[in-house]
């Protein structure tokens, strides 16, 4: 009996304990809040005297105690985005949207974030951004209006970058057409150039044959020379020489001019007889061999 008396005391002790943290971390939670709405009044005061800076430092207190806050966060988007830092109000616009328990806020969060998207020029962002907003309140025609801007503006840009892709694939071409040409003015140079060596060699080769020419000319001149000098000599050896005049116990030149041709005659029978007996020897060739 009394364990069980034990078991149950310390079951409601653990109750006790449990409750008693819930309510001081509610206590605390509270506690935050309220300093967050604190700190939320005081960026407003410090925005009605264009104090931007002391705005700023107050919002981020206000997260910082309270960071399920959407309100602080959404302030401080906004003002981000009027002191011209998208990025930033962008970020805090995201966030407020996401953690925001209704729908208006979530509409005029995502309203905002498409507003920064489309100051950077992120139109493709800021189309999804006012869908969002739309989801949340399908009646805002301000926001369908900015939907249908950042659609055009996206198609335009969309648009600019396929000309521009065209433009440079024209110039690639145009490179090529240029390189091309090039190449083939090259080629035709080439060609040039060894037209002018061949020509270059075929002059060469006449002048070589011409030289060759001009040598055997001068050769055969040479030679001509030579002969002309070797008949010049023989026609010499053939013209009569002063006859000297004859000596005692030899022959006279008219003697020896008449044994001369006795001689030949001689000599000239001889072989007219040689010449007759190979004619009757010689066999008459048909035109054909048998």
């Amino acid at each position: 009996m009394s364990y069980r008396l034990n078991i149950i005391k310390a079951v409601l002790m653990l109750l006790i304990i449990f409750f008693g943290l819930q309510v001081k971390a509610q206590e605390n939670n509270s506690k935050d809040q309220a300093e967050a709405e604190i700190y939320l009044q005081e960026a407003e005061d410090a925005l009605s005297e264009n104090d931007f800076a002391a705005a700023e430092a107050a919002y981020r207190k206000a997260i910082a105690k309270d960071p399920g806050n959407p309100t602080a966060k959404y302030n401080l988007g906004n003002l981000y985005y009027n002191k011209e830092k998208p990025a930033e109000a962008g970020e805090r616009l995201n966030q407020a949207g996401e953690i925001a328990d209704s729908k208006e806020t979530k509409h005029k969060a995502f309203h905002n974030l498409g507003n920064s998207f489309m100051r950077q020029k992120k139109y493709k962002e800021a189309v999804k951004a006012y869908k969002e907003a739309l989801r949340n309140n399908p009646s805002d025609e301000e926001t369908r209006y900015n939907l249908a801007l950042a659609k055009k503006m996206l198609e335009e840009e969309q648009q600019q970058q396929d000309e521009q892709d065209d433009g440079e694939g024209g110039d690639n071409q145009d490179q090529d057409q240029e390189e091309n040409q090039e190449q083939q003015e090259d080629q035709e140079n080439q060609g040039g150039d060894g037209e002018n060596e061949q020509e270059s060699k075929d002059q060469g080769e006449e002048e070589e044959k011409k030289d060759e020419g001009e040598q055997q000319e001068d050769e055969n001149e040479d030679e001509g020379d030579q002969e002309q000098e070797q008949q010049e000599e023989g026609d010499q050896q053939e013209q009569p020489q002063a006859q000297p005049q004859p000596q005692q116990g030899q022959l006279s030149p008219e003697q020896i001019k008449s044994l001369l041709e006795a001689m030949n005659n001689e000599e000239r029978k001889v072989q007219d007889k040689i010449n007759a007996e190979k004619a009757k020897g010689a066999k008459v060739k048909t035109d054909k061999d048998w």
